[in-house]
């Protein structure tokens, strides 16, 4: 039996491909989903770049039959723009609001008999649909499971004896089809817990030693041993792509750009660093910044100069260093060395050769992290930093946002490395907020 998918407008947003994404079944499209990607087409962000690609291939449709008696699609499927009933007296929904106009199709449907599913990232949304007894749904196309997330490391409980030849070959082989390149292995001896190695692997199955010359940046140390695996990451050139996931206070920022002023001005391994972080409010927007791009960047930028400040300060804390060490911070940024830039300016550009950190990239979505990657020119690093559990943006959450989705689908991939840092190392009130509140 054929499915009747009806579409919210937030997921056509979210996902332009999400029109054809349904296979052999029906997408019914109301027409209140229509005059929202119309107040949307005109925007100068991602929202508005998905609803002008949904209004196009609308467009493309129309050109081969009446949308309104429905469309095929290459799959098999149909597309097709309905009126909305008003069903108020059957549902007691207010029809003047939108969802609840979209709502009606999907309910006017289910009560001649078709089997109904209504696809909505809004929960409150997908609530009233369920009161209604109507299926609902997330959209699950680039979605993984959270709770199963790659974490870039395993323990393996093996003899004493392979322990030492690791450490006299510095090199073991290691024939397990689970583990994956840049993969961090810690051997323990199954006789004695202390007995330990830590290796990443490569794409050849050797278990390699962490290189001695990856052991610090600027003067920073790691803390732990995941710390210590995301330097590695993070100072390796032939890795690329870098995410780290964690919590407040666990230092994905700080290492990120600890690496990047090593690599940068100390290794000229690359031309300068590129900074960038979704300007997405935490609580009530403050409205308008006054000044030019730099300027209003300042404040969404603070945390980055307090990570380069803290970084310059060289462990100094009296008045007169203070100053020096801001215009160490200033110098860094009128040289270029350092650049902040808003991911919406990042469309369209390549960026060779150099070493790009997008913080806070749990606030993307799939679609934004690909854009940012595909920037990437040749020699450039890409570092994506985020917290899963502290997403701002209201159609995102810890399985289906840009950050987690990448770590997941990037995988195995040579060129990638993923770690997730799981103690805070900021404060010992940081760490026990992290965990208890």
């Amino acid at each position: 039996m054929r499915k009747f998918f009806v579409l919210d407008t937030n997921v056509l947003l979210h996902n332009a491909d999400s029109l054809l994404s349904f296979a052999d079944n029906v997408v019914l499209l109301p027409m209140s989903v229509i005059e929202e990607l119309d107040r949307f087409k005109s925007h100068n962000d991602e929202l508005g770049r998905n609803a002008r690609m949904v209004i196009r291939e609308l467009d493309k449709l129309r050109s081969r039959g009446r949308l309104s008696d429905g469309v095929g699609t290459p799959d098999g499927g149909i597309v097709r723009i309905i009126m909305e009933q008003d069903q108020r007296d059957k549902t007691g929904l207010n029809m003047r609001v939108a969802d609840n106009r979209i709502l009606s199709v999907a309910y006017d449907l289910q009560q001649q008999g078709e089997r109904v599913i209504f696809v909505s990232k809004d929960i409150n949304a997908r609530l009233k649909a369920d009161a209604l007894g109507i299926d609902v749904m997330d959209f699950e196309k680039q979605k993984i499971n959270f709770d199963e997330l790659y974490c870039g490391q395993c323990d393996r409980q093996v003899p004493g004896a392979l322990i030492d030849q690791f450490y006299k070959d510095k090199q073991l082989l290691i024939d397990d089809e689970r583990l994956v390149a840049n993969q961090f292995v810690l051997l323990k001896d199954e006789a004695d817990e202390k007995h330990t190695a830590l290796g990443r692997m490569n794409e050849n199955h050797l278990l390699l030693p962490l290189k001695k010359e990856f052991d610090s940046a600027w003067q920073i140390r790691s803390r732990s041993k995941e710390q210590r695996m995301a330097l590695e990451l993070l100072m390796d050139p032939k890795v690329e792509l870098v995410t780290l996931v964690g919590q407040a206070g666990t230092g994905k920022t700080l290492l990120a750009l600890a690496a990047a002023l090593e690599c940068t001005l100390h290794g000229k391994q690359y031309d300068k660093i590129l900074v960038s972080r979704p300007i997405i409010p935490l609580g009530k927007d403050i409205g308008y910044l006054p000044g030019d791009k730099d300027e209003k960047l300042a404040h969404w930028m603070q945390p980055i100069f307090d990570n380069l400040t803290y970084l310059m300060a060289d462990g100094h804390k009296n008045a007169t260093d203070t100053e020096s060490t801001r215009e160490k911070v200033n110098g860094l940024m009128r040289n270029h060395v350092v650049e902040m830039e808003a991911l919406t300016y990042i469309r369209g550009r390549s960026i060779p050769n150099q070493y790009v950190i997008v913080d806070e990239a749990q606030n993307l979505t799939p679609h934004e992290v690909k854009t940012i990657i595909s920037r990437a020119g040749e020699g450039t690093k890409m570092v994506l930093t985020g917290d899963p559990y502290q997403i701002d943006n209201p159609y995102l959450d810890s399985s289906s946002n840009g950050l987690t989705y990448t770590a997941e689908r990037m995988k195995g991939q040579p060129m990638h490395g993923h770690v997730t840092l799981s103690k805070s190392e900021r404060s010992r009130l940081a760490g026990i907020a992290a965990d208890y509140l």
